[in-house]
């Protein structure tokens, strides 16, 4: 399809969706001096990237992602010494909390040793002289990686499209919902919502969850499903400190990194099928954010994105007490008052591990990124930029 109209923004890049995905690709590509237009359909990031833990942890990936999340973790960290975008570094820790749990934190050490990964095995006494509100009796070891970061999710994305657009010009548009993309040959040419069209000689589009503007045939048709995670945060605890990001047994036995350990499948035959851990896809997860308050989670349930109806937009308060009863078990706090709950839903690849469609050379559709967005967008993304512009 071609537009005729001489009222067109010409940029070298277009990106749809301002997510943690769609920023980065607009990072990296001004950097290379290009002249880039960001549209996002909210007037703020609504979605997965302010509805998570803010961890950033390499340490959970596998050979292929890892490397993306250890360079994710540089450019976090450039960022953060040009302008404060709540980065910090304080670690991520594995908490065992039995033999088998120890034993691939054991195994995983090995691996992530071997490549060069820096990473320390506590003793569970070394893990209460660092978490003074773990529970003793839960804690049989744990698994220490200095290296990794936490920052704020609801402050995050927006500080760092504020840096893009002071620092490198970064033409963003909220509340800019693009209901057309097509090309004419030579560019790509967006139309938004009120009629005002976009032109660039390439196109990105992340949309995360949202298939009902671009595309929607395609991603109907397209190896992709949605997974809802119940999460929730408690009120300030002005006298507790939990550092860095804190991954359980249940985490040990659910990230994808720990697959590459050689005692993995032995232990996965023998877990129990029959508990409501188990069908909610519960692990637990603790971070505390800079108020003081511990967000805890999480939780997944499944649908395919032509079903998305099956994932009921409520907060489901079975799936919230299981976590929090699965978190009482581990760490000590004065009291249990939560104070917010809410559900994120995030898109990953059934087929592969991230959804790339390229159409007409100028299109590139990149979704399904799956958990992995807060830790490897940024260096996934300049992967993409790299390609398209050697």
């Amino acid at each position: 399809m071609t537009f005729h109209t001489p009222n067109i923004q010409n940029f070298d890049l277009l990106i749809v969706g301002g997510g943690i995905l769609g920023t980065f690709h607009a990072y990296h590509a001004l950097r290379k001096g290009l002249k880039v237009a960001l549209l996002e359909k909210d007037g703020l990031p609504v979605g997965a990237t302010v509805r998570n833990f803010g961890q950033v942890v390499p340490s959970g990936m596998n050979a292929k992602w890892q490397p993306l999340g250890r360079r994710s973790l540089e450019i976090y960290q450039t960022i953060q010494q040009q302008f404060d975008i709540s980065v910090r570094q304080n670690g991520s820790i594995y908490l065992a909390s039995d033999a088998d749990e120890m034993t691939l934190l054991e195994e995983i050490h090995a691996i992530h040793r071997d490549r060069g990964y820096p990473c320390e095995l506590w003793t569970g006494t070394h893990c209460m002289h660092y978490l003074a509100p773990l529970k003793e009796d839960y804690c049989l070891g744990g698994l220490y990686y200095p290296q990794e970061i936490t920052l704020e999710p609801t402050l995050a994305i927006h500080r760092i499209l504020h840096h893009l657009q002071s620092r490198y010009g970064l033409h963003y548009r909220p509340s800019t919902p693009v209901i057309h993309l097509d090309t004419d040959g030579q560019r790509a040419i967006a139309e938004d919502i009120t009629g005002k069209k976009w032109a660039a000689s390439q196109a990105i589009v992340c949309t995360g969850a949202d298939f009902n503007y671009l595309f929607p045939h395609l991603f109907a048709e397209a190896p992709l499903e949605l997974c809802k995670l119940h999460m929730m945060q408690t009120r300030s605890y002005p006298d507790v400190h939990l550092p860095g990001s804190i991954l359980t047994g249940l985490t040990i036995r659910r990230y994808e990194s720990f697959q590459e350990c050689p005692s993995y499948a032995a232990i996965k035959a023998i877990e129990s099928e029959n508990n409501l851990l188990k069908e909610f896809g519960i692990h637990i997860l603790f971070k505390q954010a800079l108020d003081g308050s511990v967000i805890i989670g999480d939780s997944h349930e499944y649908a395919p994105v032509s079903e998305r109806h099956l994932l009921d937009y409520h907060i489901d308060n079975q799936i919230q007490n299981e976590i929090l009863q699965e978190a009482q078990r581990i760490i000590h706090l004065p009291d249990w008052s939560i104070e917010r709950q809410w559900f994120g839903v995030y898109t990953q690849c059934t087929e592969g591990d991230i959804y790339h469609k390229t159409l007409a050379e100028r299109i590139h559709i990149i979704t399904g990124i799956g958990g992995k967005g807060m830790t490897a967008s940024p260096g996934y993304a300049e992967q993409t930029i790299q390609s398209l512009w050697k």
